[in-house]
Order: structure tokens, then C-alpha cells, then sequence
């Protein structure tokens, strides 16, 4: 567990698409779940708009310790589960709505201790539950096929097989800035307003060692077990893999997928479970980027569920990387 001494800076967390969240949600009412816990924007952005309680979940020790100073304003309105999103509905039932932030929180970023970083030396760690196999594991002991497969299905990185040549030909690699040097290594010099080279390759590194595409196919279906007709879920997502995979969930549900052609089979027609509230993901608004720039790439979906009976979803449906490799 982290020490409080560790802790980010003292700048505020501004909970991404908060506002366009609760005016697709309103009226908020009743219990919430919000599964990425985090800084506790979202929990406390819904109380204060009229949720009675609202179990805060994530996986992340240091979420908890950061809540602490503040947490017991709310009494039993605030309900803290470590756990992840991905078994939502063990933790409660019956809810009116869910609220996931995806992604990695500033608060991690900003701790090189934690290892998500290339622009901070720290330890090749990455591990959102500070347990399990970490980054560094998957860096050093993985074959150069399956880091490649890794760089390419997670991050869409386009040199992953070059990559992962140079990181298997560089091990042991045990820092965060050692292993952006090799990605920079492999790739030409940025132009001005271009990404870092190495943001790809962290990003599916991240994703790898905390099984994150995963845990978005489970937790969108466990959301649909635990809420009840009426009951909304709300998805904020960060790039377009993830995005990809929330709308085709809530297309898939909500029966929007079509019903064949003469080109193609006719699918079983099945009893939609969500209705979508957001024809559209919403982005944020220029107020927004000018407090937070990190909002940049956010978009918003929501969808509202129906009494039909819940369901299960196969992961490639709904686009998830590597989902159909062995």
C-alpha cells in the first residue's frame, strides 16, 4: 500500500465529462455504482446531484487511502469495495445506475513509483492493484510473438514486431525510462504536437498486465445484471478501442445490430436490454479543455436498461482486441 507521503500533488481531480454525465442522467436518484472509484469525482459529483448511495469500487489501495481525509463528510452515503468493476454485481443489485471512468487515473500517472509513466523513471510496474504479475514480468519473460501480438492488438502500434525485437535483444529491462528508450529507439523523431513514441506500446503494456479489454467485456455485462429496468450505465472511455467496445455492448443490447442480408446470415432476434439514451458519444466542451486537456480525447455513452432478462455477449462481438487468438 502506498503512503500518504507518496500521494500526487495538491491539484484538485477534475472528474472528466461529469457535467454532460449527469444531465444524461438525470434526475439521479437512488443507488449508484461507480466502478472506478478513483478520486471519488464521479461518487461525489452523484450525491451531490441526488444519489441516496453510491458504492465506490476499484482495485487500486491508493484510492482508498487518498479518500480517507474526506470520505466520512458523506456517512453512509459512500460505501468503498476493493474490488474490480468486472464483478460489479457481487458487490450490489438492483441499482439505478453505473458510472465507468476507463483507463488509467491522473493520481497513478503521477506517481513514478508506480511505473505507468514514460516521462518519469520508476519501476516497471503498472499493476492498478499493486498485486499480480507486473509489467516488468510481461517485459522480460514474454516471447517476442506475444509482445508483438500485445503492442499491436492493445496498443495498435504499428512497429510492435520491430519493438518487440529490440526489448527481447535489450532485457532485462527493469525502469520505465530504459524501456521508452528502446520504443524511441525504433521509431522515428516526433514532429512537433505528435504523441511520444512511446505512448502505444505503454499504453498496451498497461493494458496486458491489468487484463483491462477484459475486465471491460465482464464489467459492461455484469453492470446489465445489477441494474434494474430503469437503471442507466454510464461509460466515459479514453481511446478508440475502448470506445469501439462500449458502443458496440450498447448496440448489441439495445438490438441495433441489424438482422442480416441477403450477404450475410440473419442473426436471432433477441429481446433488447438497453435502450441507448446517447445516439452519439458526447466529447467535451471547450469550458472542459480548458480546465482539464487531459479530457481531449474522453467521449460519453449511455444507455438505460429494460426489463427484458440479461444476457451474455461473445467478446468478439463487441470488438475486443485479441479476442479470438489463441
Amino acid at each position: 500500500m502506498v503512503a500518504a507521503a507518496s500521494s500526487p500533488n495538491d491539484a484538485p481531480h477534475i472528474p472528466v465529462l461529469l457535467r454532460p454525465l449527469l444531465v444524461a442522467c438525470a434526475p439521479v436518484s437512488g443507488r449508484w455504482l461507480d466502478g472506478t472509484f478513483g478520486a471519488g469525482g464521479y461518487t461525489r459529483g452523484l450525491i451531490d446531484d441526488g444519489a441516496d448511495v453510491v458504492y465506490g469500487v476499484d482495485r487500486d489501495p491508493l484510492a482508498f487511502d487518498m479518500a480517507a481525509p474526506w470520505v466520512g463528510e458523506y456517512g453512509d452515503k459512500i460505501k468503498l469495495v476493493e474490488g474490480t468493476f468486472s464483478a460489479l454485481d457481487t458487490y450490489a443489485d438492483d441499482l439505478d445506475g453505473v458510472v465507468l471512468d476507463l483507463g488509467v487515473s491522473s493520481m497513478q500517472l503521477d506517481l513514478a513509483e508506480r511505473g505507468f509513466s514514460f516521462m518519469r523513471d520508476g519501476p516497471l510496474d503498472m499493476r492498478m492493484s499493486q498485486s499480480g504479475p507486473s509489467a516488468a514480468d510481461i517485459v522480460n519473460n514474454a516471447d517476442e510473438t506475444a509482445l508483438a501480438n500485445i503492442l499491436y492488438d492493445f496498443g495498435e502500434e504499428r512497429a510492435s514486431r520491430r519493438i518487440a525485437r529490440a526489448i527481447v535483444k535489450a532485457r532485462p529491462l527493469n525502469t520505465t525510462l530504459e524501456l521508452a528508450a528502446v520504443i524511441e529507439s525504433c521509431l522515428p523523431r516526433p514532429k512537433p504536437n505528435q504523441s511520444h513514441p512511446a505512448t502505444r506500446s505503454f499504453q498496451a503494456i498497461r493494458i496486458a498486465v491489468n487484463d483491462e479489454y477484459g475486465e471491460l467485456a465482464e464489467g459492461l455485462m455484469a453492470a446489465e445484471r445489477a441494474l434494474k429496468p430503469g437503471g442507466l450505465l454510464a461509460v466515459v472511455s479514453f481511446h478508440s478501442v475502448e470506445d469501439r467496445m462500449v458502443k458496440r455492448f450498447m448496440q448489441e443490447r439495445a438490438g441495433k445490430t441489424g438482422r442480416g442480408s441477403r450477404y450475410a446470415p440473419e442473426t436471432e432476434a433477441i429481446e433488447a436490454a438497453f435502450e441507448i439514451v446517447t445516439r452519439k458519444a458526447v466529447g467535451p466542451d471547450d469550458d472542459e479543455l480548458q480546465e482539464n486537456p487531459r479530457s481531449r480525447s474522453a467521449k460519453l455513452r449511455v444507455a438505460r436498461r429494460t426489463d427484458a432478462p440479461s444476457g451474455e455477449i461473445d467478446r468478439k462481438t463487441i470488438g475486443m482486441p485479441g479476442a479470438g487468438r489463441r
